[in-house]
């Protein structure tokens, strides 16, 4: 299938050519008389989900025997439906008013009942595709309601990722509305890559193709509106209408030159400025992935998010329980942690950053300091390996005056990398990956 699209780096999409664009992508998909489900992201990215959602409605509604949306969660926290409609850019109260025949619903993970069984991508697969990395049948289990449409039409944003490379595509299926097993699988593959070695590299990177894996068995056709949303002004600079594979690599292509900047030297200090739209730190993080490659040896990441107050929403306790730490930290004890789902430990290692771990002393060597700024009390990011600052007496102006010290306004969604180390495409190398 081709891929309709259009789409700048240096300007955002016209009115005119948003809309054109649109809807000749959605005339190529041949959607007339199918069963539709669209799969939209959650509050946690930014996107302008109501204007384009409106566009596909008006223009699919009278055509297709159904479309209706599933929220894709992933794992994190359900939506109410005034959420849900903010979301869609609606005054509380209106979905049935604007939406008549529309169902939206949340991806309800919790729920063993809402999944469908697809088999599983076997050991000797993502054995071959993760360079030895993992070795292991992963359970293929999917929100059932995917397999109940004729087609599924993801319409998201894509931007460079700690897990996968670059977001967006069949990851709107695995894991966003995913059974635990995907999820856990590909997140700890991503974590024993590291996110310095994944995040921004384009091309079909182990995690990617693992993902590609699971999403092949889903019965229902799998398509895509894929956008570039401009961290800065929020504007729209590209859109891509296709399958989930083409129209990701459209839009990843453009989200590289959009959302990647390249700095000469790394910094002494980064200070992270959270939105709100992170509330908690399995989302906040974003803060520390986004520009851990650009800080120096024995340098630090200050995480400004003074609106949260917990690690998680949903892993809560878990986090509590393990810490923060190196990925090499769980490796030398693999059987301390055995009972732990791999994607807490991989939010853990990801947040902490890179480091190295010595079984035979317990020493554990971190290459840089994680502070967080949050409301989150000294003693408890203390109990949890991370550092303490009082959000209250940080000085952005004067933290951005000093020499070294770089303040990102808006983080989480532009990735900062230092010029000499461009990831090539395509995927590490197991030596890369493994070392």
């Amino acid at each position: 299938m081709n891929v309709v699209g259009a789409g700048y780096a240096d300007r955002p999409l016209g009115a005119e050519e948003l809309v054109e664009t649109l809807l000749a992508g959605l005339d190529r998909l041949e959607l007339d008389r199918q069963r539709v489900l669209v799969l939209v992201p959650d509050g946690t990215r930014s996107m302008p989900l109501g204007e384009l959602f409106a566009l596909v409605h008006d223009a699919l509604v009278g055509r297709v025997a159904a479309l209706d949306v599933l929220v894709a969660l992933g794992t994190h926290p359900a939506m109410p439906m005034p959420a849900i409609e903010r979301h869609f850019g609606l005054p509380a109260g209106t979905w049935a008013e604007r939406y008549p025949t529309v169902t939206v619903s949340n991806h309800e993970w919790w729920l063993a009942s809402a999944f469908a069984d697809l088999g599983a991508v076997p050991a000797d697969e993502v054995a071959a595709l993760s360079g030895g990395l993992l070795a292991e049948d992963v359970p293929v289990r999917v929100n059932r309601k995917v397999t109940e449409y004729d087609a599924c039409l993801v319409l998201g944003p894509v931007f460079p990722h700690e897990v996968v490379g670059y977001s967006g595509g069949d990851k709107y299926f695995f894991p966003g509305v995913a059974g635990p097993e995907v999820i856990d699988a590909s997140h700890w593959l991503g974590a024993l890559i590291t996110s310095t070695e994944i995040i921004g590299r384009r091309g079909i990177t182990p995690v990617r193709e693992l993902i590609h894996r699971a999403a092949a068995r889903i019965p229902s056709r799998r398509l895509c509106v894929a956008v570039v949303v401009a961290p800065e002004t929020k504007k729209l600079h590209g859109l891509y209408v296709g399958d989930t594979h083409a129209a990701w690599a459209a839009a990843a292509d453009l989200s590289s030159q959009v959302h990647v900047r390249y700095v000469e030297r790394p910094f002494r200090r980064v200070v992270s400025v959270v939105p709100s739209m992170y509330d908690d730190m399995w989302t906040a993080a974003k803060g520390m992935y986004k520009v851990e490659p650009v800080v120096a040896d024995g340098g630090e990441v200050i995480v400004l998010a003074p609106h949260v107050s917990t690690f998680s929403y949903t892993h809560d306790p878990l986090i509590r329980r393990v810490g923060y730490h190196c990925r090499d930290y769980f490796l030398g004890q693999p059987g301390r942690f055995a009972e732990v789902p791999r994607g807490v430990l991989a939010h853990s290692t990801h947040l902490r950053g890179a480091g190295t771990y010595d079984p035979a002393t317990a020493v554990e060597q971190l290459r840089i300091a994680v502070t967080l700024a949050t409301a989150i009390p000294p003693d408890e990011c203390a109990a949890v390996n991370l550092g303490w600052r009082d959000p209250a007496d940080i000085d952005l102006a004067a933290l951005a005056a000093e020499p070294g010290t770089l303040v990102v306004p808006r983080a989480g969604e532009l990735l900062y990398r230092l010029a000499a180390d461009r990831l090539p495409d395509g995927p590490p190398t197991a030596e890369v990956a493994g070392s």
